[in-house]
């Protein structure tokens, strides 16, 4: 039950209806009902009390994923008996070619419910499949949290790596693979040199070498809009960074982080083919790591690798990663029943954008992110 004290009376938004857009009115109530992060002063405090807390569950990325492409947050949140509460985030997709659901959260890896009180998480779940169902959503996904759903199989599968950090630098070092030091420090005798940054240049910067990247894997890149966001809501706080490498000033690997109290995440790199020799994107790796475990970051998520790609894998494990398995779920709210996915990052489209121009590949992201989400 969502009391007054759940979070900050002035971050409470009001219940939307079937009929009208959703409301960021203010009101008490009894039961569950959505409420946006953003419109929440003391919300990445509720969020962080939860030892299973990810960047992505706090305010930042809920404005980011709101701004750039008009997804509406509907989260809900419950009090529980140790003084933390339930937390079941989720954002509304109105699409017209992919229809309306419920997703939690758009473009984010892995993004559990946080919960002490089973019973007190699906009671929200139950909510919200409720709350969809008024608002006409074809279906409601949760990326992260399948044992809440007993039998029901997962839409999805990936697997998760973290890295603990700890302040022994050395410490740190010796419990990299060995083909992975010896990268950091070949880049390290080639001239590689390592910036790090949260201007909005330094984003551009990455997002010329993300492109390139994206042709490359047969992807088109999301809009420079979302990565504007990016810089507007999480970078501009202090909450990410970009890391850079550059070869005779030129930049030839880049990467984004964030980081939300001791949780930190690696979520894009992106290099140039033609210096991958230099092995700069193990260069900013560590940099990464180092510069994190000095502000105080105690983890680093490596984002999620799909099933087949064992490359991925391999460069993820080479950094002290312990592997986990992220399943998603998706309930079907028109058929009743769980569903299943297929993984769709690689297909006869990736034959598509790797010959497309870059600049043809942009527009067409432009176009498709907000719908595919």
């Amino acid at each position: 039950m969502l009391t007054e004290n759940a979070i900050t009376p002035s971050g409470i938004c009001s219940p939307p209806n079937a009929a009208a857009p959703l409301s960021t009115n203010h009101f008490t109530v009894a039961a569950p009902q959505p409420v946006n992060p953003a419109d929440c002063p003391g919300w990445d405090a509720l969020v962080t009390a939860h030892p299973r807390c990810s960047f992505f569950h706090g305010a930042a990325w809920a404005k980011t994923l709101q701004g750039a492409y008009g997804f509406t947050p509907v989260y809900f949140t419950a009090n529980e008996v140790d003084g933390r509460s339930s937390i079941l985030p989720l954002m509304e997709v109105n699409s017209w070619l992919t229809g309306r659901r419920g997703v939690a959260l758009p473009f984010t890896d892995d993004c559990e419910p946080l919960y002490s009180d089973a019973a007190s998480i699906r009671n929200l779940i139950q909510a919200a499949l409720e709350f969809g169902r008024t608002r006409g959503w074809k279906s409601v996904e949760c990326r992260g949290g399948r044992e809440l759903f007993g039998e029901a199989p997962a839409s999805l599968a990936f697997y998760g790596h973290s890295v603990d950090l700890e302040e022994d630098e050395d410490r740190m070092f010796a419990r990299l693979e060995s083909s992975v030091r010896r990268a950091i420090r070949k880049a390290e005798k080639g001239g590689v040199t390592v910036t790090v940054s949260g201007s909005l240049e330094a984003m551009k910067v990455f997002y010329a070498l993300q492109c390139k990247t994206r042709k490359k894997h047969g992807l088109p890149p999301q809009p420079f809009v979302f990565f504007q966001h990016i810089h507007e809501h999480i970078l501009s706080h202090n909450l990410g960074m970009v890391v850079i490498a550059r070869h005779e000033n030129r930049p030839i690997a880049a990467s984004v982080y964030f980081q939300l109290g001791t949780r930190a995440v690696y979520k894009y790199g992106a290099s140039d083919e033609a210096f991958q020799h230099l092995r700069g994107a193990n260069l900013v790796m560590w940099e990464a790591i180092r510069w994190l475990t000095r502000q105080g970051a105690k983890t680093l998520h490596l984002g999620r690798t799909s099933i087949g790609n064992e490359g991925l894998r391999r460069f993820k494990l080479g950094w002290g990663a312990e592997e986990q398995k992220i399943e998603y779920v998706k309930y079907d709210l028109r058929k009743g029943r769980f569903v299943t996915d297929a993984d769709e990052s690689t297909g006869w489209y990736n034959r598509v954008f790797n010959v497309l121009p870059i600049g043809l590949s942009r527009l067409i992201g432009a176009v498709l992110y907000r719908h595919c989400a």
